[in-house]
């Protein structure tokens, strides 16, 4: 994702849950290959989990979780186990961001998939399968994320900690990808270059004054 399209940065989520029990959803699920003809984000909500969401004439599946009205607006997806797996298609984070969603919680994320989220701002959240089998069982729950602390929070008090480094924590912080950052970093990174350059000049000076 380059710093043009950038996501605003978060430092927690509060949302209800949305969830999809099905395990192994890959990203041809997600957002089936017929879609990827564009390199445009916006938008790509609306084919996100196509083949499930809409019925062969068109319209709405009503039996799917995503289109049911509870579940308008929801922030936090709980999926089956093995979430994004199949081809590494940046798409599917695009098409789920853009459909809304700001975090994934399954008990394994593939890794390829997990590593274009965090590019993305979409923050994949790995727990213990008994965590996940309970947050299967009580859909539209309340959660809270804390980025900062790297916590979920549940409502009835426990909290957990999840896996997340340091460096993608910040980008998800501060709404940049890896791009950004660095480009934030212009400054730093022209004035380093301008001191070594300088040094360079003077050991060279001095070697021909020798």
């Amino acid at each position: 994702m380059s710093a043009a399209h950038a996501a605003s940065g978060f430092s927690e989520v509060v949302s209800r849950t949305v969830v999809l029990r099905e395990r192994n959803i890959d990203t041809d699920q997600i957002i089936p290959a017929r879609f990827l003809t564009t390199t445009e984000r916006k938008g790509l909500g609306k084919f996100a989990f196509n083949d499930w969401r809409y019925l062969a004439d068109g319209s709405p599946n009503p039996d799917f979780e995503l289109n049911k009205p509870d579940n308008a607006g929801a922030a936090i997806l709980v999926a089956g186990r093995n979430f994004g797996c199949g081809s590494s298609r940046e798409h599917a984070p695009w098409a789920l961001t853009d459909l809304g969603l700001r975090a994934v919680i399954s008990s394994e994320i593939a890794d390829i998939f997990r590593s274009n989220s965090l590019k993305n701002g979409l923050l994949p959240i790995v727990v213990e399968q008994s965590l996940l089998d309970e947050l299967l069982e009580r859909p539209g729950i309340e959660l809270r994320i804390d980025v900062r602390d790297r916590r979920l929070h549940l409502p009835d008090g426990r909290s957990v900690q999840f896996p997340l480094d340091a460096f993608a924590q910040t980008c998800l912080l501060e709404g940049v990808d890896q791009l950004g950052y660095l480009l934030r970093q212009l400054e730093a990174i022209q004035s380093f270059e301008h001191r070594r350059a300088a040094a360079n000049q003077s050991v060279q000076e001095q070697v021909h004054a020798r």
